[in-house]
C-alpha cells in the first residue's frame, strides 16, 4: 500500500489554516479585567507552576525601574554621553559630546568630564542648555559641582518653582512608563496602563525568549490596540511598552518603549531603549538610547536623540 504524502501534506496545511493553534498550543489568562496573551513556551511553563496572576502583579507594582536610574548617584561610573539634536530635516544643527567620570565618597558624588566636543547652539551665550532634551539629560546624568544624597537615597531638588515641578512629572513620564504621574494635566492618568478605564485600548501578552544579551527572559508586552477609533485612540498615550525579566529572579535586563500624543497645545513622540546591568545588588542603567520630538507651549518644536553608556561602575568609598 502506497501512503500519499502529497495528499497528507494538503490536510496538514488546511488543518493549520483553519487551526492555527494545533501548531502553537496558545492560551489567555485573566487579570484584573484585562485579557492577556500567552505564548507556548509560557503555556507549558503554567501547566508546571508559572503564576501568571502573581507575574502580572510584579509588572504592575514594579518600581526598580525608575530607582535603577536613581542609583547612578550612589555608585561611580565612567559614562559615555551623545546628545544631538536636529532640525527639521533629520540634520545635525546642535551636538555634544563627552565622556564623564563619577566618583562617590560616603553619600557625595563629584563628576569630571573630559574629551567634550560641542557644535552648533547647544549652549546659549551664558552656558546654560539651548534646548529642553538637553537640560533634561543634564540633570538626570551630569553632575555639577558635588552633589549629595540624603539618608534615603534621594537628591534634594536644588531648583524650585513650576519649571523644577515640570521637570520631576516629564522624568516620570519618561523613565516610569505605566504609572500614572500626578499633576500632569490630560495625559497623567492615561498612561496608567493596568487602571481598569486604560487597559481595555491594550492587548497584553506574555511570551519567553533571549533578550539581546542572551539572558532567558519572559516578556510582557502592552501594545496599543490596531483597530482602536479615532476617539478611542486619543485616549492612548503608551503606544507600545514591552519589559524583559530574568526567568531566575524575575529582574528587569531591558524595556523599550514608545508614547506619543497630540493636542492643539502640545505633542510628543518619543521612544526609548533601555539596557540593565546589576552591580553591588543594584539595578542600574547600562544603555539608554532616546529618540523623541517635544512641541510644548512657549517653546520651538525640539527633535533629538542621545545615547548614555555607562561602564566601569564603582562603590562609594
Amino acid at each position: 500500500m502506497s501512503i500519499n504524502w502529497k495528499s497528507i501534506a494538503a490536510a496538514f496545511v488546511l488543518i493549520l489554516l483553519h487551526h492555527p493553534a494545533a501548531l502553537f498550543a496558545q492560551d489567555t489568562a485573566q487579570y484584573k479585567g484585562m485579557t492577556v496573551n500567552l505564548d507556548e513556551v509560557i503555556v507549558a511553563a503554567k501547566r508546571i507552576g508559572f503564576d501568571v496572576n502573581s507575574f502580572i502583579k510584579r509588572v504592575e507594582d514594579d518600581t526598580t525601574f525608575y530607582r535603577a536610574f536613581k542609583n547612578l548617584h550612589v555608585v561611580g561610573f565612567d559614562a559615555i554621553n551623545d546628545i544631538r539634536i536636529l532640525d527639521k530635516d533629520a540634520q545635525i544643527k546642535a551636538s555634544l559630546f563627552n565622556q564623564t567620570h563619577q566618583e562617590v565618597t560616603d553619600r557625595c558624588r563629584v563628576m569630571q568630564v573630559s574629551n567634550e566636543k560641542v557644535t552648533g547652539d547647544f549652549y546659549t551665550r551664558k552656558g546654560n542648555y539651548n534646548y529642553y532634551t538637553a537640560e533634561l539629560y543634564g540633570n538626570l546624568f551630569f553632575t555639577q559641582g558635588t552633589v549629595c544624597v540624603d539618608e534615603h537615597g534621594e537628591t534634594p531638588e536644588n531648583a524650585t518653582g513650576s519649571l523644577a515641578k515640570h521637570k520631576a512629572q516629564l522624568k516620570q513620564l519618561i523613565f516610569n512608563p505605566g504609572k500614572p504621574v500626578r499633576g500632569v494635566p490630560i495625559v497623567g492618568q492615561k498612561v496608567a496602563i493596568f487602571d481598569k478605564d486604560v487597559m481595555h485600548y491594550y492587548d497584553f501578552s506574555i511570551s519567553a525568549e533571549n533578550y539581546v544579551d542572551g539572558t532567558p527572559c519572559y516578556v510582557f508586552t502592552a501594545k496599543a490596540k490596531p483597530d482602536l477609533s479615532r476617539i478611542d485612540r486619543a485616549e492612548v498615550v503608551i503606544d507600545e511598552l514591552v519589559t524583559w525579566f530574568n526567568k531566575e529572579n524575575f529582574e528587569i535586563v531591558g524595556r523599550k518603549y514608545a508614547l506619543s500624543y497630540k493636542t492643539m497645545l502640545f505633542d510628543f513622540n518619543v521612544k526609548m531603549d533601555v539596557q540593565m546591568t546589576k552591580f553591588n545588588g543594584l539595578l542600574i542603567p547600562a544603555l539608554v538610547a532616546y529618540n523623541g520630538t517635544w512641541d510644548i507651549p512657549f517653546k520651538k518644536r525640539e527633535t533629538a536623540v542621545f545615547a548614555a553608556k555607562f561602564v566601569n561602575f564603582t562603590a562609594a568609598k
